[in-house]
């Protein structure tokens, strides 16, 4: 079978979202190759170690991390990130927001940030798991979803679109609700947790009890290698946007969060879509009266 390797698009992405998780000396890897990658797609594995003060065996460790079999290949890519570069795309601006930015100004970063979460985390998110998750939702007897916080409202939404289409979903609010329902799952039923720093402890609870129990379980998170992905049998990879004083964190992930929810749902409604359709057409139905 051919091995198959992130496209050039995705390398930028991929750099945004696992540098938080990597060691100092791989993070200047990291940053070197998404800030130039037709200079350092001119460097030999020597080169690039002594430009980032590294070694040889951490650029390849690094390469191996963003999806690479090795350096050469890791070459190639960044070789066509510049050629698409070169090729007449506007240049990223600067999304740093500062206290005394005229409005116009906040407006326009905070859409280029939004647009660029997006596409980060379109760009990143493997479709085998997202296909095997899909498949799951469809088929479950139930789906509970976890989250707290920002996160928590990206559940709830999931949870809605869910109940529209006539699928058994829950969200529950409370840390101890949410694993008292996760004690009542089993085999044919699914867990989402959704959890950008994949370390929220009254997220994970409820997913290892579901997990224990022969749920599948999902999770949904912007840290691949975190905490969560222990008890997750499919892993769904958000964008790490960069945080400002302000603009939180739980704002700029909340943006692909919503993104990989939305793809789960059509996916799911696909698949259903001979009983989904009636069913949003009924729910549209029932609140036509309260939109006159």
């Amino acid at each position: 079978m051919k091995e198959t390797f992130p496209p050039p698009a995705a390398l930028a992405a991929k750099v945004r979202t696992l540098a938080p998780s990597m060691t100092r000396s791989m993070q200047r890897v990291a940053e070197a190759v998404a800030s130039d990658p037709a200079g350092c797609a001119a460097l030999t594995v020597t080169g690039l170690a002594e430009l980032t003060g590294t070694s040889e065996a951490t650029v390849v460790r690094t390469a191996r991390l963003l999806g690479y079999p090795g350096y050469r290949d890791l070459r190639l890519a960044l070789a066509g990130l510049a050629a698409q570069q070169q090729s007449g795309r506007s240049p990223a601006i600067t999304t740093d927001i500062a206290v005394d930015d005229p409005i116009a100004d906040v407006v326009a970063k905070l859409a280029y940030d939004e647009q660029q979460t997006l596409a980060d985390t379109a760009a990143g998110l493997d479709t085998a798991q997202l296909g095997a998750a899909v498949a799951a939702v469809a088929a479950a007897r139930r789906t509970d979803v976890y989250g707290i916080g920002a996160s928590g409202l990206v559940a709830q939404d999931l949870t809605q679109k869910l109940l529209r289409i006539g699928l058994m979903a829950h969200a529950p609010g409370d840390p101890h609700l949410a694993v008292t329902n996760a004690v009542q799952l089993r085999g044919g039923d699914v867990a989402v947790a959704i959890t950008h720093s994949g370390s929220t402890g009254d997220v994970i609870e409820p997913l290892r009890v579901a997990f224990e129990r022969g749920a599948t379980t999902v999770a949904i998170t912007g840290r691949p290698d975190s905490a969560v992905t222990a008890y997750a049998d499919h892993v769904l990879t958000t964008s790490t946007a960069r945080e400002s004083e302000l603009r939180p964190a739980a704002m700029s992930s909340r943006t692909g969060q919503l993104l990989v929810v939305d793809c789960l749902f059509v996916g799911v409604a696909q698949r259903t879509y001979e009983s989904a359709a009636p069913a949003l057409a009924a729910s549209y139905e029932a609140l036509a009266h309260r939109h006159r």
